[in-house]
């Protein structure tokens, strides 16, 4: 029985999004038959948290998938089952035997050479943590439609092992898998482009977003002959499906959930300012040329930013936390200071650990490293976490305000909205003046209207005449 569980190995589903316990497989790049190698990637799961692809770490040839492709699997749980070669011990491999079971002990290691070949494992992004309820459980893949999967036949017990698979030669063209990163494939995936189909512009060979993006985009239209009529746009039609219906799951689900936890959880009150940004918008411009600030972006996200850590220092009970468990108040003598952004995966909130003690340029520098990192989908989960107030930015989309709701466990959100230049009194006259507006929601168990004012206030005032940054800080 031991000679039959170290020829047959299961592959289980790994922990990938530090502790959630369950993950769905979105693809499947082997299948039965196939020869694998140690590092070579499998599949791509995804969690709440992350889209991942899993390298197998063991040689052989595949003799069972227990999943399809949709299927949600429990962590721990087998997926895949790999004929690794080795001595036979010349019986009859029952099915009990044909897998490792459950709690034995591990294969060895591989040795340095094959551990080199390891690709590592491509993390995507996702939200902050929140239950997840499982979704049921699809039939496995050897039960579907009332038929078996194959599965290693016993008289391949008797035959003489193959030898272990050697690694891949450069395929023929056409006959590689394209090179993409896991939010690229996701891209894809979402707009039905074949990766296929795609010439990669990448420097390393890679396909990108913008070649995914130019895929999808549809072709110029030429002018129309005299008397012809136009056909009507794609998804807009009165034939055929007038409905599309996505799956709610991964980072869409997690967030949805969040949300609803976050608004019918925690009462929210908004409070709202508009006032002149004009000076702050001058220092936006001198502060690029500076050279403390050489190789970073200066935004006025940047500025606002700074205003909200100076007012929270101005006003530290907002900083804060409400543990019902406990039924504690939870006063934060840090602040990491949260970035909601938009990725094609849904929304994520990264933060700033301590950013309470960063210097101007060493916020700028932590800002353009956090909106690069989650635009390029890499994200970490640990990036997500044990953020304590947050801003979001919607004035990047032409917006002037909205009632941002609370990330779970965060007592505050400022909402930055556009800025306009827009007819203003200035000293005593009528005058186009940069203008914006801020929208503050907190916790009302936290937060009363006094405390929400002033910190509103402070930011403002800040952004109005910046040189209180010194005066303040």
């Amino acid at each position: 029985m031991a000679v039959q569980a170290q020829r047959f190995r299961e592959f289980r589903m790994p922990d990938v999004g530090e502790g959630l316990t369950e993950a769905e497989i979105l693809k499947w790049y082997v299948g039965v038959g196939d020869a694998v190698t140690d590092g070579q990637v499998i599949c791509e799961v995804e969690t709440a948290k992350a889209a991942v692809e899993l390298p197998i770490p063991f040689d052989g040839v595949v003799s069972e998938i227990r999943f399809d492709e949709g299927s949600t699997v429990d962590v721990g749980t087998p997926i895949i089952v790999v004929d690794a070669g080795g001595d036979d011990a010349g019986g009859d491999a029952p099915d009990a035997a044909v897998a490792e079971p459950a709690g034995a002990e591990p294969a060895a290691q591989p040795a340095p050479e094959a551990a080199a070949k390891r690709t590592a494992v491509l993390v995507g992004y996702g939200v902050a943590p929140s239950s997840t309820t499982r979704r049921p459980r699809k039939q496995q893949a050897g039960q579907l439609n009332g038929h078996a999967a194959p599965r290693a036949p016993q008289a391949q017990a008797t035959e003489a092992p193959a030898a272990p698979a050697a690694p891949p030669e450069a395929p023929e063209p056409g006959g590689q898998r394209p090179l993409a990163k896991p939010p690229v494939r996701k891209l894809a995936k979402e707009l039905g482009i074949d990766l296929a189909t795609v010439v990669p512009t990448g420097s390393h060979g890679e396909v990108t977003r913008e070649d995914i993006r130019a895929a999808a985009a549809p072709p110029a239209r030429l002018p129309l002959p005299e008397g012809e009529e136009a056909v009507p746009a794609a998804g807009f039609s009165s034939a055929g499906e007038r409905e599309t219906r996505v799956p709610i799951k991964g980072v869409r689900k997690a967030t949805a959930q969040a949300m609803v936890t976050s608004a019918f959880t925690a009462p929210h009150v908004t409070e709202f300012v508009t006032f002149d940004i004009t000076k702050s918008m001058k220092l936006v411009q001198e502060l690029k040329t500076d050279p403390a600030f050489a190789g970073v972006r200066v935004s006025p996200l940047l500025l606002v930013a700074k205003a909200l850590l100076v007012a929270i220092r101005r006003n530290p009970e907002v900083n804060s936390a409400w543990d019902e468990a406990n039924q504690q108040i939870v006063r934060k003598s840090y602040v990491n200071l949260g970035i909601a952004a938009a990725t094609p995966r849904g929304l994520v909130v990264p933060n700033i650990k301590d950013a309470h003690d960063k210097t101007l340029p060493e916020l700028a520098s932590a800002l353009g490293e956090l909106v690069g990192t989650a635009r390029e989908g890499k994200t970490s989960p640990a990036a997500m976490q044990g953020g304590t107030v947050t801003i979001t930015n919607v004035g990047v989309f032409g917006v002037d305000t909205g009632t941002p709701i609370l990330n779970p466990g965060e007592s505050a959100i400022l909402a930055f909205g556009a800025v306009k230049l827009q007819p203003w009194v200035h000293k005593g006259k009528v005058k186009a003046r940069h203008v914006t507006t801020l929208a503050l929601s907190f916790d009302h168990r936290l937060v009363d209207g006094e405390l929400g004012s002033k910190v509103l206030g402070d930011v403002a005032a800040i952004l109005s005449e910046p040189k209180r940054l010194l005066t303040w800080s």
